[in-house]
C-alpha cells in the first residue's frame, strides 16, 4: 500500500515524525515531573519555586496533546484519500479487465469498492499510528529508563515480549475470522443485488417471498461473524491491558522496595514510574487495535489481488474505418476449461456483409467476439482490422465505430428517450421502436419515451431490456454491429422481428456479426462460420 498509494506514504511519514515528537514530550514530562516531585518530597521545595521545570512539563503535555490531535485529524484525512485512491484504481482496473476473468467476481468487486475498503479506516487511523509509536516511543523510553535505572530496564526488557506473545496467541484464536466475515458480506451483497434486480420478475411470477429466508439466514450469519469479531477484540484488549498493568506493577514494586532500603534516589524512581507505562502502552494499543483492523486488511489483500490481474494490452494506432475495411481472424485460439474454444479459427468479415457465428454451447462464439473487441487476449492467432493488427489499435477508436449487444445488455439509468439518444426526433425513435417491437412496451409505460428506467434496466423484463438495447443499436449509426444471441431472452415468435432488424441494418450498409443458433437468423447471413 505504501508503494502504490501516495496518501499512505505521506501518512506514514507524518505519523512517524509526530511519534518522535510525542516521544520527546513523554521523556521531557517524566524528567521534569520527577525532578519537581523529588525536590518537593526530599527538600520541601515548592513546585512554584521551579517555574522553568513547570513550564517544561506544561509545554510538553500541551505539545503532546497537539501532536496527538494532529495525528488523529490527518489520519482520518489520509484514510479517506487512501480509500478513495484504492477505490478509483480498483474500479478503473476492473473496467479494463477481461470479462472472462471477472465473470464470477462481480459481487466481490462491488463489495470491495464499497463497504470492504471502508473497513480499512480503523487500520490507517488506529493500528498504523500505534505500530509506529511502538517502533519509536517504546525503544527510546526503554533506553532512557536504562540510563536512569538499569534494574527497571531489565524488568521491562524481560516482560515486554509477553505482550507480543499474547497478541500472537489471540491472533491464532481469531485466525480466519476476518476472511470469513468478508466472505459472508460478499455473499450477502451478491444475494441481495440479485434479489433486487430480479424482484420485478419474481413479483410477476408471484415468488417475491421465496428468497427472503435465504437472505435472512445470510444476514444472521453476517451478524454473528461481526459480533464474534467484536467479542474477540474486546477480549484481546482486556487481556493486554491486564498484562501491561501487571508488568508496570513489577517495576513499581521493585522501585518501592529499593526506596525503602535506601538503595535508590527519589528522582530517577519517579521518572521511571512515569515512563514505565509509556513503554508498554504502544504495544498494548497495537494488540487492541489489530482485531479492529483485520477486516480492512482482508479487504486490502483482496483489492491488491484484483489489481494484480493482468490487463489486455492496448495499442496507440487509430482503427481503420470499418465501413470500408475487412475484419480478418486468423488462427484464433483461446484456452477454456476443456481445451481451446475457439480453436484455430479463421474467417473474414467483409464490409456491409452479414456473418453468423454458429456452433454448440461452449464452442467459443462469445469468446471470439470478446477477442475481436480487444477484451480478451487470444492464446494464439490474431485479429486484423484492415491491415492493422488489433494489438496495435487503440481500442477506444475501435469501440467508437461499433455497437455491441451482449446477451445481457447494460443499461444506464435514465429515460427511454435518453437511452435511445435524445438527438433523434420522436418520429425516428418511434419508427425504430416499431421495428424492434419495443413499441408494445412503450404503450405499457406511463410516460412513453419519457418513462424513467432504473439502473441496469430495472423496471423492464429481461426481454424488454433486450428490445430496448436492440433499438439503440438500430438508431446508432455505427458501421459495425455485433449481436450476441439477440433472441436469447425472447420467445420464438420474436424471431421475425429480429430478422427484420438484421435486414434493416444490412439495408443501411452496415456490417453485421451475428452469434446465433436459430436457423431463421442463420439463413440471413452471407456467411456462416461454424465453430
Amino acid at each position: 500500500m505504501i508503494r502504490n498509494v501516495r496518501a499512505a506514504r505521506v501518512h506514514v511519514i507524518r505519523t512517524a515524525l509526530l511519534g518522535l515528537l510525542q516521544t520527546v514530550c513523554v521523556i521531557a514530562t517524566a524528567l521534569s515531573l520527577g525532578k519537581i516531585g523529588a525536590d518537593l518530597l526530599v527538600s520541601g521545595v515548592s513546585p512554584l519555586a521551579s517555574p522553568g521545570l513547570l513550564s517544561i512539563a506544561g509545554a510538553s503535555l500541551a505539545l503532546r496533546a497537539l501532536a496527538l490531535f494532529g495525528q488523529q485529524r490527518y489520519a482520518h484525512r489520509a484514510a479517506t484519500d487512501t480509500i478513495s485512491q484504492l477505490r478509483t484504481d480498483l474500479v478503473r482496473h476492473t473496467a479494463q479487465t477481461s470479462p472472462r476473468v471477472l465473470a464470477d467476481r462481480g459481487a466481490d468487486v462491488t463489495a470491495l469498492a464499497t463497504k470492504g475498503l471502508d473497513n480499512l479506516r480503523p487500520y490507517l487511523t488506529s493500528y498504523v499510528p500505534q505500530l509506529l509509536l511502538a517502533a519509536t516511543v517504546t525503544p527510546i523510553c526503554l533506553a532512557v529508563v536504562a540510563y536512569l535505572d538499569l534494574t527497571s530496564a531489565l524488568i521491562a526488557g524481560f516482560t515486554l515480549p509477553l505482550i507480543p506473545v499474547f497478541m500472537i496467541l489471540i491472533g491464532l484464536l481469531t485466525q480466519g475470522r476476518s476472511e470469513r466475515l468478508l466472505l459472508d458480506m460478499r455473499t450477502l451483497w451478491s444475494q441481495v443485488m440479485d434479489l433486487v434486480q430480479g424482484l420485478p420478475t419474481l413479483r410477476a411470477l408471484g415468488r417475491e417471498h421465496g428468497p427472503e429466508k435465504t437472505v435472512h439466514e445470510l444476514g444472521t450469519r453476517h451478524y454473528n461473524s461481526t459480533m464474534g469479531t467484536l467479542r474477540y477484540a474486546f477480549l484481546s484488549a482486556m487481556a493486554l491491558e491486564l498484562l501491561a498493568t501487571l508488568c508496570v506493577a513489577l517495576i513499581a514494586v521493585s522501585i518501592g522496595l529499593r526506596l525503602v532500603a535506601g538503595n535508590m534516589e527519589l528522582f530517577p524512581a519517579l521518572a521511571v514510574l512515569i515512563l514505565a507505562p509509556e513503554i508498554y502502552l504502544p504495544l498494548r494499543q497495537v494488540g487492541a487495535q489489530f482485531h479492529a483492523s483485520t477486516d480492512g486488511l482482508a479487504a486490502l489483500d483482496e483489492t491488491f489481488t484484483l489489481l494484480a490481474t493482468p490487463l489486455v494490452s492496448d495499442g496507440d494506432a487509430p482503427c481503420p474505418p470499418l465501413a470500408s475495411s475487412p475484419i480478418t481472424v486468423t488462427g484464433l485460439s483461446v484456452k477454456s476449461r476443456n481445451g481451446y474454444a475457439p480453436h484455430d479459427l479463421s474467417f473474414t468479415v467483409k464490409p456491409g456483409s452479414i456473418v453468423a457465428l454458429a456452433g454448440a454451447n461452449g464452442s467459443g462464439k462469445s469468446t471470439t467476439v470478446h477477442a475481436m473487441l480487444g477484451l480478451l487476449p487470444p492464446d494464439s492467432g490474431e485479429v486484423r482490422y484492415g491491415d492493422t493488427p488489433l494489438t496495435q489499435i487503440s481500442r477506444e477508436t475501435l469501440w467508437n465505430q461499433l455497437q455491441w449487444l451482449p446477451q445481457r445488455p447494460l443499461l444506464a439509468p435514465g429515460t427511454v428517450r435518453e437511452l435511445l439518444g435524445a438527438s433523434h426526433s420522436e418520429a425516428e425513435l418511434l419508427n425504430a421502436c416499431k421495428l424492434t417491437g419495443f413499441d408494445h412496451v412503450l404503450n405499457g409505460l406511463d410516460d412513453g419515451l419519457d418513462s424513467p428506467i432504473g439502473r441496469d434496466g430495472v423496471g423492464l423484463s429481461v426481454g424488454q431490456r433486450q428490445r430496448l438495447a436492440l433499438t439503440r443499436c438500430l438508431l446508432t449509426p455505427s458501421p459495425l454491429v455485433i449481436l450476441d444471441e439477440p433472441t436469447a431472452h425472447l420467445d420464438a415468435g420474436s424471431e421475425a422481428t429480429i430478422a427484420a432488424v438484421v435486414r434493416e441494418l444490412s439495408r443501411q450498409g452496415r456490417t453485421v456479426l451475428l452469434v446465433a443458433h436459430r436457423k431463421s437468423l442463420l439463413n440471413l447471413a452471407d456467411k456462416v462460420v461454424t465453430l
